[in-house]
């Protein structure tokens, strides 16, 4: 009996010693992951391939989500690309009453939430390359227009660039405040609007007054009332567009609505991602309809005085709109003064100055290229002369082919079709 207890008490012994150490060394690997997530900041369950969190990796490795359809190919997700190009593009067909002429005043965030690096490879710097693809894009298709650009850092609104028509300049000051400055601090909606009334007040009067928020943040850090600041806006008849980077928030809903008699879908969006960012800043370059309560509240249309300057000599003198010495130049015709680039308004009398080709690229707003219709047979492209496939495109009006790309180069940048224009021509060489 002595004996079996011995070895009862000696297997016991052994069992307890094997679950001592088994549970040892189950406690250390709880202990290595808890180590592991002190170090990393995330739970090894929760990490994906990539090294982050596992819902990240959707969106470092964006060709995984490309799916092949049952035969294996991507002919599919090529039609649907080409579908939501021409829906994007449906609703700028429509002739509507739309200013041709405006003043926008672009309101950056540069405050401390622009460091974050939910859009690549920071919001700060996403944002401002960004500003600079519309800054490009907006004087192309707006070449009688002028833009400031004002950016909010440690609660102070600071200008970046003044009220003017040249795209050097503006695309110069953006990437200075991206090489000198770091977003900081945080953002001031009241500053930024009370300045941008201050810039839109010295502006055209006859031009459409526009302000363009691009907001990271979720609070807005001002020093008095801003309910009053969008009183005033709405008084002075400045439109506001807010595209927000995070949620919508209550305050830039209100002004948003407020200053665009509730038109809040057309003038308050939230990027849901990068290519939706971008997309958001890039329709921006389209000026906005007038409502009807807009024109029925409008005093009504007013003559727009413009001059048309010629081409000064090639000898070197001071300009009036910088005080440089330039070669060439533009004389003002109605006081003789010299300027250094077109579209513009000259310093001295004030006369807004442009080209002729330039009112011919802002008319395209007023009368869009209609929707070419859908050619599933295919055919030649007019434009390019190579065999159309998938996505192919028929004029309505001259019954031309194109193919996608040469379809989205007569929409987006012709604005014109080049069927038509070719058989107008033969009509008047004809006639002549």
């Amino acid at each position: 009996m002595d004996i079996d207890e011995d070895d009862a008490i000696v297997k016991s012994g052994v069992r307890t010693r094997a679950t001592t150490r088994k549970r040892n060394r189950s406690q250390k690997i709880v202990a290595d992951d808890e180590d592991e997530q002190i170090e990393t900041g995330k739970p090894s369950a929760l990490k994906g391939a990539g090294g982050g969190y596992a819902w990240e990796d959707e969106y470092r490795r964006s060709w995984d989500i490309v799916q092949e359809d049952a035969s294996g190919s991507l002919e599919g997700i090529v039609s649907d690309l080409v579908d939501a190009r021409k829906r994007r593009r449906a609703g700028a067909t429509v002739p509507v009453q739309r200013g041709i002429i405006r003043t926008v005043v672009l309101i950056l965030d540069y405050s401390g939430v622009m460091r974050e690096k939910d859009v690549r490879p920071t919001r700060g710097v996403a944002m401002i390359e960004h500003a600079v693809e519309f800054v490009g894009e907006f004087f192309d298709q707006n070449p009688v227009s002028q833009v400031a650009i004002v950016a909010m850092r440690n609660g102070i609104a600071h200008i970046v660039s003044e009220l003017g028509g040249s795209p050097h300049e503006h695309i110069t000051a953006l990437r200075q405040l991206r090489t000198r400055f770091d977003p900081e601090g945080e953002p001031s909606l009241q500053n930024a609007l009370n300045m941008a009334r201050g810039v839109l007040a010295g502006g055209n009067e006859t031009a459409t007054r526009e302000v363009v928020i691009i907001f990271g943040a979720l609070f807005s850090a001002d020093p008095g009332n801003i309910h009053k600041t969008i009183s005033a806006l709405v008084k002075e008849r400045i439109t506001v567009r807010v595209i927000g980077l995070t949620a919508r928030v209550a305050v830039c809903e209100e002004l948003c609505s407020k200053t665009s008699f509730g038109d809040v879908k057309s003038t308050y969006h939230v990027a849901l991602d990068e290519n939706h960012f971008k997309e958001l800043v890039m329709e921006c370059v389209t000026p906005l309809a007038v409502t009807k309560r807009a024109a029925e509240s409008a005093s009504g249309f007013s003559l727009v005085k413009m001059g048309f300057p010629s081409r000064a000599s090639a000898e070197v003198g001071l300009c009036a709109c910088h005080s440089q010495a330039i070669a060439g130049g533009y004389v003002c015709p109605q006081c003789g003064s010299k300027v250094c680039t077109l579209p513009t308004v000259c310093p001295c009398c004030s006369l807004t100055l442009v080209l002729s080709t330039h009112l011919a690229r802002s008319y395209h707003h007023l009368f869009p290229l209609q929707t070419f219709d859908d050619c599933p047979e295919g055919g030649i492209c007019l434009g390019c002369g190579e065999e159309s496939g998938a996505g192919a495109a028929r004029c309505p009006q001259c019954k031309e082919i194109f193919c996608v790309d040469c379809d989205v180069f007569l929409h987006e940048t012709l604005h014109t079709c080049a069927g038509c224009e070719s058989k107008t021509k033969d009509t008047i060489t004809k006639k002549s």
